[in-house]
């Protein structure tokens, strides 16, 4: 009688501590996690949707081919856009500061794009969009949000999953999707490819 085979693992194609941990929420552990190393600079004229899913489909297919690892890669990324202006990863204040004075009072879309490779090399792809508006910030709701430092390296210059989801006034979408990792999207995407959730 031939031993059962083993599971197919799965790579997590982010450095994100959040989608490790919205990933655990599927009862799904990934097997390695390897930082995907892509030049993110948007295409001249991109939309935030196209953007979105390019990032996604980049970053798994250069972690497949950097893996050793054999089964699942499975990569995300989440893009904050005000109308077609695709908003910055805040790596700095006055960007993050940039980010909010154009946020405030005003509603804008996180898109949430993910992509999983098979082993058999096909790629499935899905797309969360999450509108969302903050309340109209005061210059001392600013100040205080940047003093806190949730903001560094935040798509739109903020973390909805930390002091600014006090400062967000309607969501109609995916709570998930704008942390990092839409779970409905990421749930149905494996197990349509015949990935073992419990």
């Amino acid at each position: 009688m031939s031993a059962p085979a083993s599971p197919l693992r799965l790579t997590l194609a982010s450095a994100s501590p959040r989608r490790r941990e919205l990933l655990a929420r599927l009862g799904v552990t990934p097997d390695a996690v390897i930082a995907a190393d892509i030049d993110e600079t948007p295409h001249k004229t991109e939309l935030p949707r196209d953007y979105a899913q390019r990032m996604a489909r980049e970053k798994a297919l250069a972690v497949e081919a950097a893996t050793v690892v054999e089964g699942f890669v499975l990569a995300g990324d989440t893009v904050v856009a005000a109308g077609r202006r695709i908003l910055p990863k805040a790596e700095d204040e006055a960007t993050a500061r940039r980010c909010l004075e154009l946020l405030s009072g005003r509603r804008h879309r996180v898109l949430s794009a993910i992509a999983l490779r098979a082993p058999d090399g096909t790629l499935r792809e899905r797309l969360s969009e999450t509108a969302v508006r903050f309340k109209r910030l005061s210059a001392e709701e600013i100040d205080s949000y940047l003093a806190g430092g949730e903001w560094h390296g935040k798509a739109g210059g903020y973390a909805i999953q930390g002091a600014a989801e006090g400062l967000v006034s309607w969501l109609q979408g995916s709570h998930s999707g704008v942390v990092g990792l839409p779970l409905f999207e990421t749930r149905a995407l494996l197990k349509a490819a015949g990935f073992a959730l419990g």
